[in-house]
């Protein structure tokens, strides 16, 4: 008897347990059904939300992004220009040192080229006071020369062997005579003079020696003078 009762009373109990678990389940389920609704709704809010956002920062960040690569071409134009400029004024220094070098030298060339032409100058005038010097001497010399010409050199010839025959103190004598007609100022007489000149040089050496030195004893001027004249002495 006792133990048809537990049997009632567990089978009543778990009858209770059975419609209560099926009592909370639908009661759940109508529950979500009715939220569900609602919650795809605000997690779709949600969703635009954070799309819209997104977009935002997206459109911020390339904005930025384009301002931020602007800025980099700008710093690159700039530097790419200051380092043309800085080439430039490289160059132009550059050149502008050449120049300077230039007429350095163009400088210099002149003042080598004027003291040159000065020296050239000065050595034309020296050149010239010489040759006019030089030319005087000649012109001198063509004055004092003496010349014998073809016509009278048989005659001169034939005195002259005459005179190599005498005795060096006759020979001296007669030539003394010839020349015995001075000026004041010590020049021989040149008619004279000169015919003894000419004697004296056709004559052989041996008795122009001897004649010479007998004048030198008794008319030493004389002698001297007939020397000089001597070695001026050619035939034309």
């Amino acid at each position: 008897m006792n133990m048809k009762r537990i049997i009632i009373m567990a089978a009543v109990g778990l009858l209770s347990f059975s419609g209560a678990f099926l009592a909370a389940k639908f009661t759940k389920s109508a529950y979500v059904t009715a939220s569900e609704p609602n919650q795809a709704a605000v997690a779709g809010e949600a969703d635009d939300l954070k799309t819209t956002q997104a977009t935002a920062e997206t459109l911020g960040a390339a904005g930025q992004t384009d301002s931020e690569m602007r800025k980099t071409i700008t710093e690159k134009q700039l530097k790419s220009l200051v380092y043309e400029i800085r080439e430039k004024m490289r160059e132009y220094n550059t050149k502008l040192q050449d120049i300077e070098l230039r007429e350095q030298r163009l400088q210099s060339t002149q003042d080598t080229l004027k003291k040159d032409i000065e020296e050239l100058n000065s050595l034309r005038m020296e050149l010239s006071t010489t040759v006019a010097s030089v030319k005087e001497q000649r012109d001198r010399l063509l004055k004092t020369r003496l010349e014998i010409a073809q016509a009278e050199k048989a005659n001169l010839t034939t005195i002259s062997a005459t005179y190599d025959k005498m005795d060096a103190t006759s020979a001296g004598k007669i030539l003394t005579s010839m020349c015995a007609s001075q000026a004041q100022s010590g020049a021989v007489a040149a008619s004279s003079a000169d015919d003894a000149v000419k004697i004296l040089y056709y004559m052989s050496e041996r008795s122009k020696a001897k004649v010479l030195a007998e004048l030198v004893t008794s008319e030493p001027k004389l002698a001297a003078f007939l020397c000089q004249r001597l070695k001026q002495t050619m035939e034309k």
